[in-house]
């Protein structure tokens, strides 16, 4: 049985405890020529640095509708998202989020521009949604999904969403969705509200 996680998620720190490059224990203080804590090795000098992780999605829109997706892990199992996730090394936001559009809900999508970037300082994280066009109703989620459908506005299960990111972004197209122009927008999220 799957036990659902908390409704409040914090990232536990990112520090390492050994070496990449020479396997020795770290230790963490502030470097010269620098302003912050960092992980250091002793023995070679090696400065591990922990910068942002992106997080890389879409906005499928098919007509009038949007493809959202309810995840099938944590945090907020349960809960209705866009296809996103983490980008993985060697890969363009544009590709991570093509990649994880077929990975989270097997759609078929023609992407667009980016259109919002949301800073998320509290989880070490910045999100990039990009808008796409669905090509065919045919969906295969995979494995990190419960279950993917369409949604019009009035169908959008608001208090069901996985993120703040997520109802942003959806709030921002619905804006933007008479005007029939979608510029991209960059927002802040600075810290978390309790779901």
């Amino acid at each position: 049985m799957t036990m659902p996680a908390p409704s409040f998620y914090f990232p536990a720190p990112r520090t390492q405890k050994f070496c990449s490059q020479c396997g020795s224990s770290l230790t963490q203080r502030i470097p010269a020529d620098d302003s912050r804590i960092r992980d250091v090795c002793d023995n070679c000098g090696a400065i591990h640095y922990q910068n942002p992780r992106n997080v890389v999605g879409v906005l499928p829109v098919l007509g009038d509708k949007v493809l959202l997706c309810r995840r099938a892990i944590h945090p907020r199992y349960d809960k209705w998202t866009l296809p996103a996730g983490f980008m993985e090394l060697g890969e363009t936001t544009a590709q991570g989020a093509e990649r994880e559009t077929q990975e989270e809900a097997g759609a078929q999508i023609e992407l667009g521009p980016l259109y919002t970037v949301i800073d998320v300082p509290y989880a070490n994280q910045v999100h990039f949604f990009f808008l796409a066009k669905v090509l065919s109703t045919e969906l295969n989620p995979g494995p990190e999904s419960l279950e993917a459908g369409f949604f019009s506005k009035s169908e959008i299960p608001w208090d069901d969403l996985a993120f703040r990111t997520v109802s942003t972004t959806l709030e921002h197209y619905f804006n933007d969705q008479p005007s029939g122009r979608f510029p991209m927008r960059h927002y802040d999220i600075p810290w978390p509200v309790a779901h």
